[in-house]
């Protein structure tokens, strides 16, 4: 089959190769829609950009980049750890680049490619909003860490992460198992089609298979401005469910940090964790041992995640066989600060069992 050019998508799409380029490099002024019809004929054909293939043929860096959205998150911070060790390891360059929260991923990783000329990239965290079809054009090896994508076919690249949807359904099953019934969920935001996406999935899917109705009510999503991942995002969520006393017993909260901002809500506005109500995260934080109230949450294997997508990444480099999606069981840690809901009937049966009358 004849390799197709810049000159064919120029054609194809009745513009001058200028502009192809143009388009592919976020450079110059071009109309929005002419970019989107040249990047899908790009993705259409399969064709990889010239200088995104030169940098491959001609220059070796010696470089893998880590494009990480959240950095402040300490989820991230065993993951990074790892991530730096191995690649210094084996005598390439860590080069980190942080991707700010109304950033997009994808946009930014063009940007890394064209001026870094990395070998590989590690995704960390994103959303992934865009066309993933555009990560074709990237034309280098790629990984996606701690995000599960069975629908990406893309050449070059892997997942690996522990599936958050079954996750997620996990824990609110816990939740459900110990009596709570009206459980809200403080989710990312509405256009995470990620990782946010799946969990929200998974409670719902706890919610449906245990006849639970679900409640639109009970999803808070972050302020405009607020970092979904936040401490701040929780505790603004904790406040309202206490200070307007929304009808829930049970908390269940994206991560274990915005988790700790909804903790930290509930007790400043008179009320108490696991009496008042039940909260449950998910990550697995190293500090979470060292808490006097440790949270029920999911933890994830961060350290595994991240040693082995380093190996994934560099076996795609040298074109060896790969795991292309490689998925992680997660364990339930039932912390302190979820308990079980003791019903009104059987809060009477106490109280009489217990009356110190005479006969």
């Amino acid at each position: 089959m004849k390799r197709v050019t810049i000159k064919d998508i120029a054609s194809m799409c009745g513009v001058s190769v200028s502009t192809v380029s143009r388009a592919i490099n976020n450079g110059g002024e071009i109309s929005n829609a002419t970019k989107q019809k040249i990047l899908k004929t790009i993705d259409d054909l399969g064709y990889v950009p010239n200088q995104n293939a030169r940098n491959l043929k001609i220059t070796k860096t010696k470089t893998i980049a880590v494009l990480i959205k959240g950095i402040t998150n300490p989820f991230f911070t065993p993951m990074l750890k790892v991530l730096e060790e191995e690649i210094t390891k084996a005598g390439y360059t860590f080069a980190l680049q942080k991707v700010e929260e109304h950033l997009s991923e994808i946009d930014i990783a063009y940007k890394v490619v064209k001026n870094l000329k990395p070998e590989g990239i590690i995704f960390l965290g994103g959303y992934f909003v865009e066309d993933r079809k555009k990560l074709n054009s990237l034309g280098i090896p790629f990984t996606m860490t701690t995000i599960i994508n069975k629908d990406l076919k893309i050449k070059k690249s892997a997942c690996l992460g522990v599936d958050d949807f079954v996750q997620s359904k996990k824990i609110v099953n816990y939740l459900i198992s110990i009596g709570h019934k009206k459980i809200a969920f403080i989710a990312p935001r509405i256009e995470d089609q990620s990782i946010g996406k799946l969990r929200l999935m998974g409670y719902q899917k706890a919610l449906e298979e245990n006849e639970i109705e679900f409640d639109e009510k009970l999803i808070f999503y972050p302020k405009k401005g607020t970092n979904p991942y936040s401490m701040e995002h929780g505790y603004e969520v904790g406040k309202k469910i206490v200070k307007k006393n929304i009808p829930c017993t049970a908390i269940f909260a994206i991560s274990d940090v915005v988790a700790m901002g909804a903790i930290k809500a509930i007790d400043d506005f008179g009320k108490k964790v696991p009496q008042d109500y039940s909260v449950a995260g998910f990550d697995g934080l190293e500090i979470n041992k060292y808490l006097l109230k440790p949270i029920t949450t999911i933890v994830q294997p961060a350290s595994e995640i991240a040693y082995e997508s380093v190996k994934d990444l560099f076996k795609i480099i040298k074109k060896k066989p790969y795991e292309k999606i490689m998925e992680f069981d997660a364990e339930l840690f039932v912390g302190k600060t979820t308990a079980p809901i003791v019903s009104k009937e059987l809060e009477w049966k106490k109280q009489v069992f217990y009356y110190p009358f005479k006969v």
